[in-house]
């Protein structure tokens, strides 16, 4: 076991070493350079096209379909989890208050990637069963015409389902309710598995029917909380935004270290635990948007920049600040501890039971999301087969996940997820051609 967690440790200090995260920011600043700053200057224009669409209407017009709202909740729930609450903690510990910031630049550049994603998702999309299906594959396959590297991609997609979107999630969730409730970790994951058997053999229509009625619900009440924390500690905001961007441009020098230490380590956790908040880049997000009831790709693209905007700008930022105004940073706690810390000191025990109950939602809506991408990822690796088989291991991986001790799993799965954006980030620079602004300009005044 000690073997392979070296080996393990080694191949991730590759895999998320600093040239994929130069690849990463590199491929968000050459769309957002394409798109002329589009996230940012349109701001306006995409929120009318998403948050105030739903407001007038989230059906879908087909049942073979799901509407753009429900994906883009399905691709939300899957990147909503851990990573906002544990990522965040984590990222200030490692890289100190600066690494918000580069969380901020990494979903700043990483809206403009998942728009390119999902326009590429919609575009190169096929139908099986009457059904659409895209993601990364199929624009690999069809656009690259690279079925190998369209392979390669499903294989790792499939195996970071069953451990980053499977057994790490519900490993968190009979934590919490282990701690919070006292509740015993086997109990939670036969109930948990069965749960999930329900929902995910329903297909992405129940999944999609869960998410879109979860996320809201979740997020508001995560944010209210959030807030009344906050509130309690608005004296320390300012000085919390001035850690923030002071400690992002931290060019002293440590005792023994060489300038520029500090700074080095905001960006590289800052950047690192950004992508594994909002997963711009990974090729998840556009496996569910390509169901999406539109013939609009770049329609389709404004609801990945809502995704990214709303799973790091908003939700983490929120939790950092929880973290800095009540100075919880300066303990030695570290993830679900300090962040759980955060409100116990304002909210006292009602925290810790608040913290517990955001875990369970926050995970067990990435369980269900997670299953899916690794369904089609399945599906394309074996033409549709073996699906029913998939759900049931799936289910009972759950129960697995939440009764072992799975700290190299998290470890596994953190170089699982780079693995499958390599693939992806190759795919989207040589179809990249593909993206154009003059088509997303014409297709917005076409329809005003």
């Amino acid at each position: 076991m000690l073997d392979i967690q070296k080996i393990n440790s080694f191949i991730n200090n590759i895999v998320w070493g600093p040239y994929m995260l130069i690849l990463l920011l590199g491929v968000g600043i050459f769309f957002t350079v394409k798109l002329k700053f589009f996230p940012l200057i349109h701001f306006k224009t995409w929120w009318k096209y998403t948050a105030l669409s739903f407001i007038k209407s989230n059906k879908s017009s087909s049942n073979e379909r799901i509407s753009p709202f429900q994906a883009m909740a399905t691709a939300l729930a899957g990147s909503i989890g851990t990573g906002n609450i544990v990522g965040v903690a984590n990222a200030i510990v490692l890289g100190g208050a600066g690494a918000v910031f580069w969380m901020w630049i990494a979903a700043f550049f990483g809206m403009s990637t998942v728009f390119a994603e999902n326009v590429l998702g919609i575009k190169y999309r096929t139908k099986r069963n009457g059904k659409y299906v895209g993601g990364p594959m199929y624009y690999i396959e069809k656009g690259l015409k690279c079925k190998w590297l369209a392979v390669i991609f499903s294989i790792f997609c499939t195996l970071a389902a069953f451990g980053m979107g499977n057994m790490t999630q519900a490993n968190s969730v009979s934590g919490a309710l282990q701690n919070g409730f006292g509740i015993s970790p086997k109990i939670t994951g036969i109930i948990l598995s069965i749960l999930v058997g329900i929902i995910i053999f329903g297909g992405i229509g129940r999944i999609s029917k869960l998410t879109e009625k979860l996320v809201p619900v979740m997020a508001v009440i995560y944010t209210i909380a959030v807030f009344i924390v906050i509130t309690v500690n608005f004296r320390e905001i300012p000085n919390a935004f001035g850690e923030i961007f002071i400690q992002a441009f931290d060019f002293k020098a440590v005792s023994g270290g060489f300038m520029g230490y500090g700074m080095s380590k905001a960006v590289k956790y800052g950047i690192s635990r950004g992508v594994f908040s909002n997963e711009a880049g990974l090729g998840s997000s556009p496996i569910v948007h390509s169901a999406a009831d539109t013939d609009d790709p770049y329609q389709q693209g404004m609801w990945g920049i809502f995704q990214v905007f709303i799973d790091t700008i908003v939700l983490c930022t929120l939790m950092a600040l929880c973290i800095l105004t009540t100075n919880s940073d300066k303990t030695n706690l570290d993830g679900i501890e300090l962040s759980t810390y955060s409100f116990k000191i304002v909210l006292g025990h009602a925290g810790n039971i608040f913290m517990s109950l955001s875990i369970i939602l926050f995970a067990f809506a990435t369980l269900v999301s997670w299953s899916y991408y690794g369904e089609k990822s399945l599906e394309y690796l074996t033409n549709g087969k073996y699906i029913s088989v998939y759900r049931i291991i799936y289910s009972i991986i759950v129960y697995i996940g939440c009764i072992t001790n799975i700290s190299l799993v998290w470890e596994i799965s953190d170089t699982l997820n780079g693995f499958m954006a390599i693939p992806n980030l190759i795919a989207l620079i040589l179809l990249s051609h593909e993206i154009k602004y003059s088509e997303l300009s014409h297709n917005l005044l076409r329809k005003r």
